[in-house]
């Protein structure tokens, strides 16, 4: 088994506000994250795939075509958007990096040819706070 992974990157606005919750109680638990105005950040993406090596390529899959799926799925529908309004596959989820990850998950996999498995979804919020997930 071999993994292969692509680093993209996008930015993105989003707040972490519970609408069940008052504007005291969104405060509390989110913090500044739940500022009205909305604030972003530059999203560091890494997905990692895995399976067997094609012998005839080479490879496990061409990193452009991964690329590709990726910036078609991923990236050009989240790039420079407000996650809590623009981004279809966000509808009705507060905008956490946990469910951004688990959302781009299920965004890629469908994707991915037969022979090739999602392994991992790493999403860096910050250079110090990242969420990964493995399905």
């Amino acid at each position: 088994m071999i993994y292969l992974t692509r680093h993209e990157h996008f930015n993105a606005a989003h707040k972490l506000y519970n609408p069940d919750w008052s504007d005291k109680k969104n405060e509390e638990v989110f913090g500044k994250c739940a500022n009205s105005n909305w604030h972003g950040h530059n999203y560091e993406l890494l997905v990692t795939i895995k399976g067997e090596v094609n012998p005839e390529t080479g490879f496990l899959m061409d990193a452009k075509i991964l690329s590709k799926i990726l910036q078609d799925e991923v990236c050009e529908k989240l790039d420079h958007k407000n996650l809590n309004m623009d981004v279809d596959f966000l509808t009705g989820k507060l905008a956490s990096t946990e469910n951004l990850t688990v959302a781009i998950w299920d965004q890629i996999a469908p994707h991915l040819p037969m022979n090739v498995q999602l392994h991992c979804v790493k999403l860096y919020e910050t250079p110090r706070i990242y969420v990964e997930y493995f399905g």
